[in-house]
């Protein structure tokens, strides 16, 4: 991709565009720098124009996905078969890490079905990887946990691995099930929607009986505006799993108390920038998108800054990755709490939840609240299917979550009084109505 070509075709083709540009005093014919053209947002842009106007030649493609809503109003996003091929390399890539080239591999998907972008897409991304000669074959259950403990004893053995893909609380979940015999099935998982630890990563995979992480797991950077943007590699994971054994390595390359998701990515099918310690990202879309702020914390490192960074740490990474850049991701500054101005993130938390003596007793669902006058940041949790609340159980979470904040957050542990670093955790039952829904994408922050 040439941003700056792709510029002008949009300018002229896409009619919200044309507007856009004309509102903000810019003629498209005079633009010579990329970086010169004004940002787009979803505010400014997106929900300014009618559907029609923002596709190309005002032409509504065949089909529209509806985001999640994570942050507000759902928005409705088009999609076209074109978009999906250019996205199913991602899929490709992590694929090929699993050795599905080769391999009869079950893809069972468990993201929800219907409007959303994710079940839909990722079915369409699988089955892409059919036609191009991998031996694959979806099933879709969705997000339905029943539907997927129905289906898998009967289909599992007649694969020789399986591949689940999820959201990540849904799929531990899933694979926390008892009496599924996981290590049977040579089982792989791809995630996305959400940021987590490594201690999970390991956490899970031991559950799953996945032998590697590196080559057992991966992790999709992916937008509703967008698709898939950026996927984890064999590479990636093992240089992110360096970095959570060292805070201090990790602090000074995202600068950040807290582990982001990290992923490579293609700059030749979407353009990232850096923006004030935000993403924007550029793409020929459904709905084309140029220099669109998709409101996301990070940055980007080349691959070769990347290498020399670690090597000055005595750390050479020996699994192989293409010779990509890479995206780091955050997620977005509204899932935070300031608490004594330090401000406590759910990466942090959750640490602490997946730790031995604590992570059989809970889900690593979490809700975190720090109101006016608390005595500790408030932490509800979700106990484990069975598991019953204790005030010793309380405690010993309280204290595995402040040993997390103490060694990640350095903020937390200078700024807030010692009298008032200990979280007050609520313990609620598994599938509390409340606050952990079934089937509801979780929201860590309230």
């Amino acid at each position: 991709m040439v941003p700056i070509e792709l510029f002008r075709r949009v300018a002229e083709s896409v009619p919200a565009y044309a507007a856009f540009l004309k509102e903000q005093g810019v003629d498209p014919g005079a633009v010579r720098e990329f970086g010169s053209v004004p940002m787009t947002t979803k505010d400014n842009y997106v929900r300014r124009h009618p559907l029609a106007a923002l596709c190309r030649d005002g032409v509504v493609g065949d089909m529209i996905a509806v985001s999640s809503g994570s942050s507000g109003e759902p928005a409705f996003w088009v999609r076209s078969t074109a978009d999906e091929k250019v996205v199913g390399e991602r899929f490709a890539e992590v694929f090929r890490a699993f050795g599905a080239a080769e391999r009869r591999t079950l893809a069972v998907v468990c993201f929800s079905l219907g409007t959303w972008v994710g079940g839909l897409f990722t079915i369409a991304c699988v089955r892409q990887l059919a036609d191009q000669g991998f031996p694959v074959t979806v099933v879709a259950p969705g997000n339905n946990k029943a539907e997927i403990l129905r289906v898998l004893p009967v289909l599992a053995p007649q694969f020789e691995q399986v591949v689940l893909l999820g959201y990540p609380p849904f799929l531990k979940d899933v694979i926390d099930t008892p009496g599924v015999p996981w290590s049977s099935y040579n089982v792989k998982i791809v995630t996305a929607g959400e940021v987590f630890s490594e201690e999970w990563r390991a956490l899970v995979a031991e559950r799953a009986g996945i032998a590697d992480p590196l080559t057992g797991t991966a992790s999709l950077y992916g937008t509703a505006d967008a698709g898939v943007l950026g996927n984890e590699t064999p590479l990636s994971i093992e240089i992110r799993r360096f970095l959570a054994g060292r805070p201090d390595a990790a602090k000074e390359l995202f600068g950040a108390s807290r582990l982001p998701t990290l992923v490579q990515y293609d700059p030749a099918v979407r353009f990232f920038e850096e923006h004030e310690g935000t993403l924007l990202f550029t793409g020929d879309n459904g709905i084309p998108l140029m220099r669109y702020h998709i409101a996301d914390e990070g940055g980007l490192i080349s691959h070769k800054g990347m290498l020399g960074y670690l090597a000055r740490f005595g750390f050479r990474p020996t699994a192989q990755g293409p010779e990509l850049p890479f995206v780091y991701v955050f997620g977005r500054s509204l899932f935070v709490v300031s608490y004594y101005g330090a401000n406590v993130f759910p990466e942090n938390v959750t640490v602490g939840l997946e730790q031995p003596g604590v992570s059989d007793s809970v889900t690593g669902k979490f809700v975190l609240a720090a109101p006016e006058g608390a005595k500790g940041i408030e932490l509800t949790v979700e106990l484990a299917q069975g598991t019953v609340g204790t005030p010793e159980l309380a405690e010993r979470v309280s204290a595995s979550v402040l040993q997390a904040l103490k060694r990640l957050n350095s903020e937390f542990a200078h700024y807030v009084p010692e009298d008032r670093q200990a979280p007050v955790v609520t313990l609620r039952p598994y599938g509390d109505p409340e606050h952990f829904p079934p089937g509801v994408k979780h929201r860590y922050v309230r």
